[in-house]
């Protein structure tokens, strides 16, 4: 019988795109529940889930659309921004990112799905490039020990200010800012100061440091090199005098321009920090973008944020690794003095293949080229009557035209260009990269001067404007990296070099818990490069940037939906900004309501170590409840110490589900016996992967989140960073959300907070990605993801439990979306280590879960709804492999210092050299599952991270050493 036609209709119906995302199908979920024990996933939710915090109702989303709509709806949204050349300056210049590292890094899934690289052997690409990063900031800042990268120059200044108070002879209360400093940079420097008693002095010092600051005690000097202004001006006179005070100087300077200028370092700075923007890196509406930090070799060990360094394999091989881990977080708490614990790997990457791509002569070249036509442009202003003010600068001018301002700043835009409006008589001009000999012709109209028409004959009468004194002498970028891949060719082969050096999910599974590594779709990216998304300045009067606000104000309106807040920030830059930013707004909220005293953060000992971190630079003290022995907050402990504190009581950050991947029964008791107390809530929305669709922390009894978009909705970690955290709060503390002095609707009525970033938005260049994933997967599609993420950690659970003891469950037996294994009993039976089993993965060909978070000694695994039950089973075929080789370990079949655990991971080069293992070959590269034809080979052996620390080596080290190797 002849089957019937479909109907139109049908056939119209695309497959939803919730079915691409979700990596199980119908089919391999009921297998999955089997193992569980559930026959639907309601029912595993029924069980899983405690009844007192689920949602009613589905959410409240558009319905779903397919991939084809959604790109549509994004370039409607995008041709509603204007995209004027930018010439605003501030920070944020036109740069062309070369279409060799656009395609090859930014648009690459190798280099935009892999995690930061805790699992050094299997990140040795990525470690290269930010090496690379660091030897660019060392070399042309002049100070020798640079970091992985910094989330903004506004933040690394704040960070710095932190460093400086930390180290300097000074003890003074005062942070002295040059008042020609980036206004988001003193503004976040503010934002920070503030909570921490530090007094932020903002002075004039091109005429030295005032005596009534010097009187009053300084610790750290920040200067701006070149100017806001543009003015190019001598630090020496204020460094030498700082240094007399016992103050640490740090310098905010312009990477291009330190292709021509004096570095830092050779000025006496101690500090250099800015941005890496205008190498190569889209504009994005104010990010995502690397800032940098670079200080004297005497304060290496305090640098905040990741450093890479060099150390060497078990072969004796230089390898990288981050170094110095020490000043981690979860190693010091509510010790830390910052809460930085990620970086912008993935931008800062892109920057350091600009340097690649151009050399020194070529960085050099685009420098001249900037600051004539910025010279040129004085000179013909100058000609036509207009006073520009200061007589050096690099690319930047302040040109004063008395009550015209505006006038001149609307006829700039007439003709497709953006000015700064500085005030009624001034305006800023800022030349870079992507300035032609039409757009200063059409400054010069703007401005209402004669101009002229052949630039080349004022070209030869106008002298350059940089100070003879401050020219660059020394020689820099040398290493032969900067000049060995000229032409595309060998470019393209660098880049497809690294990126074979590293493990991404575009390879396989990154199973790590509490770091959701979900897919990233293609889709979802597409328009991060789009030119009006990532074309428009972060400073752009706001009617040009109708798209962008509308995206903006979707995404935050579906973000509080989803967790059940009422006002959303988009502004903080990373998980651990949001964390401050939530933290500041219960701070201003007590202090509105005239209790300064609640000052107690109550935090788990559990918890993850940037909470203790960021409720110290919000000015809180930190008392730490104790955690029971199933994982739970320990609810006696907590009363004790909510009666203890009661009248001083602020906060209680709790992670939901728990830190240890369990729904926690107690969650609403535990949040009314806070607000009892007159506290607020803030729960940690790191596990949020666990509850879209399925419960709402601002309705079970929080008050204030923030999100990881780069976790729960799809940005790609990148390596280690770009990441955004929104904070979301409940209406009372809606007046407190983070504002920012030069885009007013950036923030609440009325101004809010200070900054946390240095962009109005933050990162607003990868928000597309976050709006897509909502929009492709609707209410339902959400819901299921989640419910298929809890049932893969139990499904893999289930399977690893007769092999490992899983540490904690909560109700039913069951876990979240992630589970702990406990690795100890074996480790004391056995002496295989945790990092042995994790080295072990990779030559089964994963990545490791979590290793010892949050308890050492265990492993935390976190499966993800995209991951098909083909992967998850041969993830879990390969654990219980490693679990059959311990145990021939402990029979003594192989010794404990020769085995196949021990000595991974194992690479191609072991193979041909002399082999003396009890175990063969094939045991070592192709264990049992592993496809040789489909292997991943690690390129270095496993590294010797204690020598790396002794001996830190954090630049391109000279080729020798490895020619010597």
């Amino acid at each position: 019988m002849t089957a019937p036609r479909p109907s139109l209709s049908a056939l119209e119906q695309h497959t939803p795109f919730a079915a691409r995302h979700i990596g199980p199908g119908p089919g391999d979920r009921a297998k999955m529940l089997a193992q569980a024990g559930f026959g639907s996933l309601d029912e595993l939710t029924a069980a899983a889930v405690p009844e007192a915090i689920r949602t009613d109702g589905p959410l409240r989303l558009p319905e779903a659309r397919d991939e084809a709509a959604v790109l549509a709806e994004l370039r409607s949204l995008a041709a509603r921004n204007t995209v004027l050349h930018p010439m605003i300056g501030l920070g944020y210049h036109g740069t062309f990112t070369p279409p060799v590292i656009q395609r090859n890094v930014l648009e690459n899934p190798a280099w935009y799905t892999a995690y930061t690289p805790y699992q050094p052997e299997i990140s040795q690409g990525r470690l290269e490039a930010l090496l690379t990063f660091q030897t660019v900031v060392a070399d042309l800042t002049g100070l020798p020990t640079a970091g992985a990268s910094l989330l903004d120059e506004a933040t690394a200044a704040a960070e710095a200010m932190a460093l400086s108070r930390r180290v300097a002879k000074g003890r003074g209360p005062v942070f002295l800012v040059d008042a020609d400093c980036l206004p988001q940079t003193v503004a976040v420097v503010r934002t920070r100061a503030e909570p921490t008693g530090v007094e932020v002095r903002v002075a004039d010092l091109s005429g030295g440091i005032p005596e009534d600051a010097a009187e009053r005690g300084i610790f750290g000097v920040l200067l701006q090199y070149p100017g806001a202004s543009g003015a190019v001006r001598d630090p020496r006179p204020v460094v030498e005098r700082a240094h007399e005070l016992g103050a640490v100087v740090t310098v905010a300077a312009d990477l291009l321009a330190l292709t021509l200028l004096t570095p830092p370092g050779e000025l006496g700075a101690d500090i250099a920090v800015g941005t890496s923007q205008r190498f190569g890196v889209p504009l994005g509406f104010g990010g995502p973008h690397a800032g940098y930090l670079s200080v004297r070799a005497a304060y290496a060990r305090n640098l905040p944020g990741r450093l890479v360094g060099v150390s060497r394999d078990a072969a004796g091989r230089p390898a990288y690794r981050l170094a110095l881990q020490t000043r981690e977080q979860h190693i010091r708490r509510e010790k830390a003095t910052s809460n930085i614990c990620t970086a912008q790997v993935l931008l800062a990457v892109i920057a350091a293949m600009y340097a690649v791509y151009h050399g020194p002569s070529g960085l050099a070249a685009i420098a001249r080229r900037t600051h004539r036509y910025a010279a040129l442009l004085a000179a013909g202003l100058r000609e036509g009557g207009a006073e520009v003010v200061h007589g050096a600068w690099f690319d930047t001018l302040t040109v004063r035209v008395p009550a015209r301002a505006a006038a001149v700043v609307a006829a700039a835009r007439e003709a497709g260009i953006n000015l700064r409006l500085t005030d009624a008589d001034h305006v800023g001009i800022a030349c870079d990269e992507t300035t032609t000999r039409d757009r200063i012709a059409a400054v010069w109209r703007a401005f209402g001067v004669p101009g002229t028409d052949d630039l080349d004959a004022l070209d030869v009468r106008t002298p350059d404007a940089l100070p003879p004194a401050l020219l660059r002498e020394d020689a820099y970028l040398t290493h032969p990296v900067f000049h060995e891949h000229r032409s595309e060719t060998a470019m393209l082969r660098y880049l497809r070099r690294l990126a074979d050096r590293d493990y991404a999910l575009d390879r396989g599974m990154i199973p790590l818990g509490s770091c959701t590594m979900k897919l990233n779709a293609t889709a979802e990216m597409a328009a991060i490069t789009w030119p009006e998304f990532a074309g428009l300045h972060p400073f752009a009067p706001a009617d040009q940037a109708a798209g962008y606000l509308e995206l903006i104000r979707e995404l935050e309106q579906r973000l509080a939906e989803i967790t059940g807040y009422d006002a959303v920030s988009l502004q903080p830059n990373a998980g651990s900004q949001g964390e401050l930013a939530g933290l500041l707004a219960v701070r201003a909220y007590h202090r509105a309501n005239g209790r300064p005293q609640r000052t107690v953060c109550l935090i788990p000992s559990s918890a993850h170590g940037t909470n203790a971190a960021s409720a110290v630079m919000a000015g809180m003290r930190v008392v730490v409840v104790a955690t029971g022995a199933n994982g739970d907050v320990d609810a006696e402990d907590l009363r004790a110490k909510i009666a203890a504190h009661a009248d001083e009581l602020a906060v209680l950050m709790v992670t939901y589900p728990s830190t240890h991947g369990v729904f926690e029964e107690d969650i609403a008791g535990i949040c009314a016996a806070v607000h009892e107390a007159g506290g607020q809530v803030y729960v940690d929305g790191a596990n949020l992967n666990a509850l879209v669709g399925l419960a709402r922390p601002g309705r079970f009894g929080a008050d204030v989140s923030h999100l990881n978009l780069h976790k729960t909705f799809c940005i790609p970690h990148g390596g280690g960073g770009p990441g955004v955290g929104p904070v979301a709060v409940r209406a009372h503390l809606a007046p407190y959300l983070p504002g920012h002095p030069l885009q007013p609707a950036a923030g609440p009525e009325g101004g809010g907070t200070g900054p946390v970033a240095a962009a109005p938005w933050g990162s607003a260049g990868i928000l597309p990605i976050s709006w897509a994933y909502l929009r492709l997967m609707g209410a339902e599609g959400l819901r299921t993801a989640t419910q298929v993420a809890v049932l893969a950690a139990n499904y893999v659970a289930r399977r690893l439990e007769p092999h490992y003891p899983v540490l904690y469950t909560g109700p039913g037996g069951l876990v979240a979306h992630e589970c702990v294994i406990d690795v100890r009993p074996l480790t004391r039976a056995t002496g295989v280590t945790i990092e042995d089993v994790a080295k072990r993965l990779i030559d089964y060909g994963f990545h490791a879960p979590t290793m010892s978070f949050p308890v050492a000694g265990t492993l935390m695994i976190e499966p993800t709804e995209s991951e098909d039950l083909a992967e998850l089973d041969r993830f879990c075929d390969a654990m219980i492999a490693i679990r059959a080789e311990i145990d021939r370990v402990g029979a003594g079949e192989w010794p404990r210092e020769d085995n196949p655990l021990v000595n991974a991971p194992h690479t191609a080069a072991q193979l041909t050299g002399e082999w003396t293992h009890p175990y063969s070959r094939r045991e070592a590269v192709h264990p049992a599952g592993v496809a040789p034809e489909s292997k991943y080979w690690p390129p270095v052996r496993r590294i010797d991270g204690a020598y790396g620390d002794r001996n830190l080596v954090c630049s391109c080290p000279p080729v020798a050493d490895y020619a010597a190797d």
